[in-house]
C-alpha cells in the first residue's frame, strides 16, 4: 500500500527551506500532497492562487506530488486525501513546541494519522517566510535570497 503524506503550510512565500522539506518528503513517501492553507485571517501577502503558482514553479521537475489548497481543519483534508501522515518542517526548538501541540491535537482527532517532523538542510534553518517579507518591507533587495522562485515578486509585494 502506497504511503501518502500531506505537507501543509501558508507558503507565503515559498522558499528554499520549503522546497527542501518537499524533496526530503518525496524520499520517504510514495505520494506527497502540498497543501496551501487558505486562511484569510492570517492576512497573507500573496493570494492562494499566487502561492499555488509559486510552489508549482519552485518544484518544477519533481514528481509524485500534487499541490492543493484548503481551508478548515487539516485533519479533515488528511482524511479526504486518505493520507497516512502529516509532514511538518522543524527549524528550531521553538518550532517544535507549537508543532508538537498541533500533532497531539491531530492525533486526538484522528488517531490513525501520524505526524513526521523533518529538519531542512542546515543552510536553510535560518529561513522563514516571515523574515523574507520583513527584509523586503524595508526596501532591501531580496534578489539572491531564498525566496523561490521569484525574489522580485516578493519584494514588490512587500513594498506595496
Amino acid at each position: 500500500m502506497a504511503k501518502r503524506a500531506v505537507y501543509p503550510g501558508m507558503f507565503d512565500p515559498v522558499h528554499n527551506g520549503h522546497v527542501d522539506v518537499i524533496q526530503r518528503s518525496l524520499r520517504i513517501f510514495d505520494e506527497l500532497i502540498v497543501a496551501v492553507v487558505a486562511n484569510p485571517s492570517k492576512e497573507p501577502l500573496f493570494t492562494v492562487k499566487e502561492r499555488l503558482e509559486m510552489i508549482d514553479e519552485a518544484t518544477a521537475g519533481l514528481n509524485n506530488f500534487r499541490i492543493v489548497s484548503f481551508d478548515g481543519l487539516l485533519i479533515d483534508l488528511v482524511a479526504r486525501e486518505r493520507a497516512d501522515c502529516i509532514v511538518r518542517g522543524i527549524r528550531a526548538v521553538s518550532d517544535f513546541e507549537y508543532e508538537f501541540q498541533m500533532a497531539l491535537m491531530n492525533r486526538k482527532l484522528k488517531n490513525t494519522v501520524e505526524t513526521v517532523f523533518l529538519m531542512p538542510h542546515e543552510k536553510y534553518t535560518y529561513i522563514s517566510s516571515r523574515l523574507i517579507k520583513e527584509v523586503a518591507s524595508f526596501g532591501t533587495s531580496v534578489a539572491g535570497s531564498p525566496c523561490r522562485p521569484r525574489p522580485r515578486r516578493c519584494a514588490r509585494r512587500a513594498w506595496t
